[in-house]
């Protein structure tokens, strides 16, 4: 009988990283210098948040997604915080709202102009006083909107409902004061139903998010937990930190039963934080050392051995902490199918790096891209507060097809919908009026292409008043300039092309 060895079949076995060239990095960025293991980055399809360094307080930069290249050194900031900034994120529902945590005990909720941060913005649009201690960290509730979890080193994590009306908050919705020590890490799982948080007293707590219960706590002596991660849609819970030995380890564990782990996996004896990244669509885990340039990526499955190494990301400069574009602000044209946003300390660079699945076809990949929530919420945040649970409303990344769409069916479950009907008969009665309107829609359109300029509508940006400004209107209107001639020049090769296969027609003999 001979030995035949065991393959296993992956659509993302060859998955590849590329690092962007220096035209579409982000260089000049005074990236923070503090020690806390947070990500210090926050990225959405419009602008990528960074912390940095700011005397007196607390600071961080607002940048747009299409101003790559060298940085203005007077870039405004948003510097409202009387302390260092501790974490950032943006709202998954909004993409001009962004959280921000700091050492002054505060949280406080950001609104950022359409046209970008053309000066220096100091007052919030919310400020959260609830904690007694420094903020470490806030996640916003992945399905309700509004809603805002915060935990800080005063050993409690805290629910804030932003839609109350008022100006400053000083009492949350809940409290909960289940945890010994600091609160290192929180993950929520798919429907935001439970959360897993970390804690420094090395136990990992599953936590009902509506009430504060803890549904199961691990104790293990064998791993000493620093970051967690839910892995929803394969009902298990991921942590990394370090073994006995004091080697980096990463740990999967069933989320009924977190007293005995799945899987233990030794990697390496550096002393580096590892971040953890999850995509639900692809199964796929990044892992990102602090302080190194290195990036591993596994797939997951739900079946032994759970844990499958695809391939390592490697580059020569440390990254100090990460952001990750949401899935809808990826390039599904060259199946990009995750993207970090990576700070360069050294360098003070941020450095986009895409993961690409190869592909010989230019054409949408519905393999690789299935359904995935969207930016709408599925509830408010009052439903979500009576005790209400509702998974993310689904879209498609296919161009052209982002309609929104509730949680997959399951079979047996779908119900007829009166106002499918209705739309389909409106549709065959009314075919030349919604034609029509399509048309003068895309006229409209058109004309207001003209006044946008490298993602910027100039009709809302108002006109520069002082020398900052005017040098970052310039320095948008030379990166359209530069996209122009870039689209300019394929379209010269495209009539070229099509010019020769013009002449190759009319000279071939046609055979009857």
């Amino acid at each position: 009988m001979s030995w035949r060895p065991q393959f296993r079949m992956s659509k993302f076995r060859h998955v590849y990283g590329k690092a962007a060239t220096k035209e579409n990095c982000y260089d000049g960025v005074p990236i923070t210098k503090s020690v806390q293991d947070n990500y210090f980055c926050s990225v959405n399809p419009k602008f990528i948040a960074v912390v940095t360094e700011c005397a007196g307080g607390g600071a961080f930069y607002i940048i747009p997604i299409g101003q790559t290249g060298k940085v203005d050194p007077l870039q405004p900031k948003v510097c409202g915080h009387r302390g260092n900034v501790l974490d950032i994120k943006w709202n998954p529902f909004d993409d001009y709202i962004i959280a921000s945590s700091s050492e002054d005990s505060t949280v406080k909720i950001w609104e950022i102009p359409k046209c970008g941060v053309l000066k220096n913005i100091t007052n919030p649009k919310l400020e959260l006083q609830g904690h007694s201690r420094r903020v470490g960290l806030i996640e916003w509730h992945p399905t309700a909107r509004d809603i805002l979890f915060s935990a800080g080193y005063d050993y409690r994590v805290m629910i804030w409902n932003l839609n109350s009306g008022e100006q400053v908050i000083h009492n949350p919705v809940k409290i909960f004061d289940c945890h010994k020590d600091v609160v290192l890490c929180m993950s929520f799982n798919t429907d935001g139903s439970r959360f897993v948080t970390s804690c420094k007293d090395k136990k990992i707590r599953i936590i009902d998010s509506h009430t504060g219960k803890v549904l199961q706590e691990s104790n293990s002596k064998s791993h000493k937990t620093n970051k967690v991660l839910y892995l929803g849609n394969l009902k298990m819970v991921m942590s990394t930190g370090y073994s006995k030995w004091n080697n980096r380890q990463i740990t999967l564990w069933d989320e009924d039963d977190i007293s005995v782990p799945l899987r233990e996996e030794d990697l390496d004896g550096s002393l580096g934080v590892l971040f953890p990244f999850y995509d639900p669509d692809t199964y796929m885990l990044y892992l990102a050392g602090k302080g190194e340039g290195n990036i591993r990526y596994y797939e997951l499955s739900s079946e032994k051995p759970y844990l499958h190494f695809l391939m390592d990301f490697r580059s020569s400069f440390p990254q100090k902490g990460m952001g990750v574009m949401p899935k809808r602000g990826l390039d599904v044209s060259i199946c990009e199918v995750f993207r970090f946003y990576k700070l360069v300390t050294i360098k003070s660079l941020i450095e986009p790096i895409s993961m690409i699945v190869p592909r010989r076809s230019e054409s949408y990949q519905d393999d690789i891209y299935p359904m995935t929530a969207g930016a709408q919420p599925a509830m408010t945040a009052q439903e979500w507060l009576s005790g209400a649970n509702k998974d993310p409303i689904f879209v498609s990344l296919k161009p052209g097809f982002n309609t929104p769409q509730s949680s997959p069916l399951k079979m047996g479950s779908e119900q007829w919908d009166p106002s499918r009907h209705t739309k389909k008969e409106q549709v065959t009665t009314n075919t030349f009026p919604d034609i029509q309107e399509q048309r003068n829609a895309e006229k409209v359109q058109d004309q207001r292409k003209g006044f946008i300029t490298n993602g910027y509508d100039l009709s809302q940006c108002p006109v520069p008043k002082t020398e900052n400004e005017l040098l970052q209107m310039f320095y948008r209107q030379q990166e359209e300039i530069r996209r122009l001639r870039e689209q300019l020049g394929q379209k010269e090769i495209r009539v070229k092309q099509l010019e020769l296969e013009i002449k190759n027609i009319r000279f071939t003999p046609i055979s009857y």
